[in-house]
């Protein structure tokens, strides 16, 4: 039930920072909850905005080097850096404002090799790069200037990387009728397009992969699902020279085809429809695709939420969907089942807008749920950055670390890991946070060309563990 009468409050308190509150009888503080603990909040003005300032996506960045855990957070003016390593008592380290200072409600990020890569609507924005590593001994907040910037285009809507490959999928730009313009990251500073695909019209969001589900047709392959406004596509681009359009999906109910993620296992992707709630007067829906033959995508099966509001960005996790659902804010749904019962149940959230949970477009914009505590982090809109996790009841990620089991450690020349959990890729990164090499599952992981020394294996995006090669 939200309460009504806390408009007022939470004007007047807008420039408070919220530290830990744990989910007590369905309430963190003000926040309607389940499961879910408030660490800690911080309004626009304590990230380099102020009370006209609104949110827009988020992801975040685990410092290879010592395992600190950052925050960013897209504003309508700007990037903001939070360390959130203790996550009762985030510690805001700076902004890079918008190229030109323009101004766009729009702002999204990702990182590959410790570098943040932000696009936004602003016209002429282009991609902003920025070195995270920068971020390690910053002692006041700072200002930043980017590192690099790409102006091959200019306004851009979202942006995906396959860290597997080193490629970004710049999607929604005026190039290419708003399909896919594919950069070659390999030089961090220094994209080259390699790829725009305008064939199947206007990519609102996507995901790339290099495919290790069920399809043994394409394993091994880089796979890319593009959300195209009415349909779901799914090309081949391993060739950035001929990419293959392997099949398309469709659904009833159609409002705005928005963004969906694949389960670990790559076996089910989930949609989210952002107009659906809008036009139908559906509660929030997210509809499950079998992936299981790529040439042929079929529906598995809806999730209906208990209230109207809208959904927005998701991410799996292990067996979990973290949605971010506008005025309901944060749902974990549980994606287990989804075998037997063509659905997912409900496991916790936290409602980061406590007004109310009509179909529009306010509070929660997007999560990030991979950092290697356990933290979670969610951008609002009206309330800027809110860093959570599962309360005590819920939570496993601490568990899930003693579930990887690395051997031989040291090692030679091949190293394998023992997990009850279903393992999705590995990431090996030198002791300065490089990316090496990475790996799909398999069940042994081949380290003969690697120089002694100690790295990092990061399994899943789920925990870090070191190794030492001699």
């Amino acid at each position: 039930m939200k309460i009504k009468l806390l408009v007022f409050f939470l004007f007047i308190t807008i420039a408070t920072t919220f530290s830990q509150t744990i989910c007590t009888n369905g309430f963190a503080g003000i926040y309607p909850c389940d499961k879910v603990d408030l660490m800690s909040q911080l309004s626009f003005p304590q990230i380099g905005g102020n009370n006209n300032t609104e949110g827009s996506s988020c992801w975040g960045w685990t410092d290879p080097l010592n395992g600190k855990e950052y925050a960013i957070m897209g504003c309508t003016t700007h990037t903001a850096f939070v360390d959130i390593t203790i996550p009762s008592a985030p510690v805001y380290l700076g902004k890079l404002n918008s190229h030109n200072n323009t101004t766009s409600f729009w702002r999204e990020m990702k990182v590959y090799n410790n570098y943040a890569y932000i696009v936004s609507e602003a016209n002429g924005h282009g991609l902003q790069i920025f070195d995270l590593t920068r971020l390690r001994n910053v002692t006041t907040p700072q200002i930043f200037t980017a590192d690099a910037r790409y102006s091959g285009f200019g306004n851009c809507h979202t942006i995906t990387i396959n860290e597997a490959t080193g490629f970004a999928y710049c999607n929604g730009t005026s190039f290419f009728q708003g399909g896919a313009n594919v950069l070659n990251l390999q030089n961090p500073l220094n994209p080259v397009f390699v790829l725009g695909y305008p064939n199947e019209g206007y990519t609102h969001d996507s995901q790339t992969v290099t495919y290790n589900g069920p399809d043994p047709d394409h394993q091994g392959k880089e796979i890319f699902v593009g959300a195209n406004e009415s349909k779901v596509v799914i090309l081949d681009v391993t060739n950035k020279s001929n990419p293959i359009l392997i099949s398309s999906f469709l659904y009833s109910n159609t409002g705005y085809t928005h963004q969906g993620w694949f389960t670990p296992n790559q076996k089910y992707w989930i949609l989210g429809d952002e107009l659906d709630e809008l036009d139908f007067g559906f509660n929030s829906r997210s509809i499950i695709i079998d992936m299981t033959n790529l040439d042929n995508p079929v529906l598995k099966g809806e999730y209906l939420g208990t209230t109207a509001a809208v959904d927005h960005n998701g991410y799996c996790k292990g067996n979990d969907f973290y949605l971010a659902n506008y005025t309901a804010g944060l749902r974990i749904l549980n994606t287990s089942n989804i075998n037997t019962s063509s659905t997912m149940n409900e496991i916790g959230f936290f409602d980061t807008h406590p007004e109310n949970n009509n179909a529009q477009f306010e509070g929660a914009w997007s999560t990030y749920p991979y950092f290697p505590s356990g933290s979670i982090i969610i951008s609002d809109i009206n309330r800027g950055l809110f860093v959570l996790r599962k309360n005590a009841s819920l939570r496993n990620e601490e568990l899930l670390s003693s579930n990887y089991t690395i051997y031989p450690n040291p090692a030679k020349s091949f190293f394998q890991i023992d997990s009850d959990i279903i393992i999705d890729n590995i990431i090996i990164y030198d002791a300065l946070g490089k990316t090496i090499k990475t790996f799909q599952s398999s069940d042994s992981y081949d380290i003969s060309g690697l120089e002694k020394g100690l790295y990092f294996v990061r399994v899943n995006n789920d925990f870090t563990k070191k190794i030492l090669i001699e």
